[in-house]
C-alpha cells in the first residue's frame, strides 16, 4: 500500500502463504517461537543457546545456519564426498567390511580414509597411527618391508661388494 503497510496482518499473510504452498504440493515448516538468545537448528530441530552456534557476520542474525554439531556433521559428509567420492553409507560399508577395526593394527577404530596418492583410489579406512605411518613411509612397499625387517630384528646393513657398489640383504 501507499502508506507502507500490508492489507492483512502478519499472521493472516503467513496462513495465506502456507495455503498457497500446500496447494502447489509444497510444505512450509511451522513457525517456532524462539526465546531471546536462542536459535533453532533446521537440521536437528533443536532450539539451542547462542553459545552452541558459530558466528557468521554475513547472515542476517549474525549466527551460522546450523548448530555446531550439525555443522560439523555436514562438513564431514561434504568433505568425504568431495575428496573421495564417498557417501556416509559407503564409508560405513568400508568400515563394516573391515570388521570395524583398522586393517593394519587390527585394534583401533578406523577413522581416516587411506588412498593412493597417484591414482586417488580409496584403499580402506585406517586408524590415525597406521595412516600416518603409511604417509611417513611415502607409500613405498620396499621402505615398509625394510621397516618390518628392522622391527623384527633383522639387520639391514648393505654389504660393500665393490667400490661404490653395495649389495642389499634379501
Amino acid at each position: 500500500m501507499g502508506d507502507g503497510l500490508q492489507v492483512y496482518c502478519r499472521e493472516c499473510s503467513a496462513e495465506y502463504y502456507r495455503q498457497r504452498q500446500e496447494a502447489k504440493g509444497k510444505t512450509v515448516r511451522p513457525k517456532v517461537s524462539v526465546p531471546e538468545g536462542f536459535k533453532r537448528c533446521p537440521q536437528c530441530g533443536e532450539v539451542r543457546p547462542h553459545d552452541q552456534w558459530e558466528r557468521n557476520k554475513s547472515s542476517s542474525d549474525g549466527w551460522a545456519s546450523y548448530c555446531r554439531e550439525c555443522r560439523a556433521q555436514r562438513n564431514r559428509v561434504s568433505y568425504f564426498k568431495r575428496k573421495y567420492g564417498l557417501t556416509p553409507d559407503e564409508l560405513e560399508g568400508l568400515i563394516a567390511g573391515q570388521g570395524g577395526v583398522c586393517v593394519i593394527c587390527l585394534s583401533a577404530r578406523p577413522e581416516h580414509v587411506d588412498h593412493c596418492h597417484e591414482t586417488g583410489r580409496v584403499r580402506g579406512v585406517l586408524c590415525f597411527s597406521c595412516n600416518a605411518a603409511l604417509g611417513q613411509l611415502k607409500d613405498q612397499p620396499d621402505a615398509m618391508r625394510r621397516a618390518a625387517a628392522y622391527v623384527e630384528g633383522n639387520p639391514w646393513k648393505p654389504t660393500l661388494v665393490a667400490p661404490g657398489v653395495y649389495q642389499l640383504p634379501s
